[in-house]
């Protein structure tokens, strides 16, 4: 979907493209990367490069073309195994020439838009709107964070109830889009830092440098903060489980030592030999005498041990 927005004074959609103008591509059809090649001749391995979903965060200048390729966070609407990961935002600049382009809908941009036309003063210029987009994705990231730190608190309370496979699970799951997260912050610090010395950078962008260091360093602390404290959780209920399972493991060889006593007895009685018991009448009441005894006896020895 291609739409055309008027930065001037302002954030206003226009019907067609007109230089300087801002063009955000969200989930491009083949209509618009024909446009965006034909009509604009934006080289075709940008567009490529972009719908990697797998592209790191960096930048690349060729023959005037400037790509920028940022990393932002996305949740994923279906059951995945990783409800939280990131994606390639693109910014492409050329001249009057100003492009994004996200191969997948996502909320960061919509409260973008929606913000800047609040604001109400659009961009001074390319450049502004690039670092405001890196400003954007570091605020996200923090909201992202949050959310997934609220799964974490439900996931603990119900392990603290039963500890289930489903909730571990979840746990694992949570730890994968924590490390997608610092890895792209980390890619987007990366390459924020280079891009202080590419672009054309004046007093103000500097200000909006420097929040936006701000926040990403935040947000890359926030992430390890929340990924030591989730492997220090996973590893507290592993040592849960397996506790469980030694004291499981500890009263089933218990009760098989319990029973092996009466076993032996009856078995030895039950001999088909002479051994002073076959004519006595009370021979089967000592017989399990016997076995209640040292049934009994090693009971309370295994209790008094806690071995139950």
């Amino acid at each position: 979907m291609l739409t055309f927005w008027n930065t001037n004074r302002g954030l206003r959609t226009i019907d067609q493209w007109e230089p300087n103008c801002w063009v955000q591509v969200t989930c491009p059809s083949q209509e618009d990367v024909n446009f965006l090649q034909n009509e604009l001749h934006v080289p075709d391995y940008y567009i490529s490069d972009i719908a990697d979903t797998d592209e790191r965060a960096r930048y690349d200048i060729d023959e005037g073309w400037i790509l920028i390729i940022l990393r932002i966070p996305y949740v994923k609407e279906v059951k995945s195994r990783t409800p939280y990961t990131t994606i390639p935002l693109g910014i492409i600049l050329k001249g009057n020439v100003c492009i994004t382009l996200c191969n997948f809908e996502t909320n960061m941009m919509i409260d973008f838009v929606t913000y800047q036309q609040r604001r109400g003063l659009g961009f001074t210029d390319a450049v502004d709107m690039v670092f405001r987009l890196f400003l954007s994705s570091a605020v996200w990231y923090l909201k992202r964070l949050k959310q997934i730190s609220a799964r974490i608190e439900q996931a603990k309370l119900n392990l603290d109830r039963n500890v289930d496979n489903q909730d571990l699970i979840a746990l694992s799951r949570l730890q994968d889009s924590l490390t997608y997260f610092v890895t792209s912050i980390r890619g987007n610090e990366n390459l924020l830092s280079k891009l202080k010395f590419k672009l054309p950078v004046d007093e103000l962008d500097a200000d909006m440098i420097e929040d936006v260091n701000i926040e990403m360093s935040q947000a890359r602390e926030t992430t390890n903060i929340y990924s030591n404290i989730l492997e220090s959780t996973m590893e507290t209920y592993a040592n849960i489980i397996n506790n469980n399972m030694n004291k499981v493991m500890k009263m089933l060889t218990s009760i098989t030592i319990i029973l092996m006593f009466p076993t032996l007895i009856t078995s030895m009685f039950g001999m088909n030999l002479i051994n002073g018991m076959e004519s006595w009448r009370l021979g089967f009441p000592v017989a399990l005498v016997l076995c209640g005894v040292t049934t009994l006896f090693f009971w309370w020895y295994f209790k008094r041990k806690s071995w139950f």
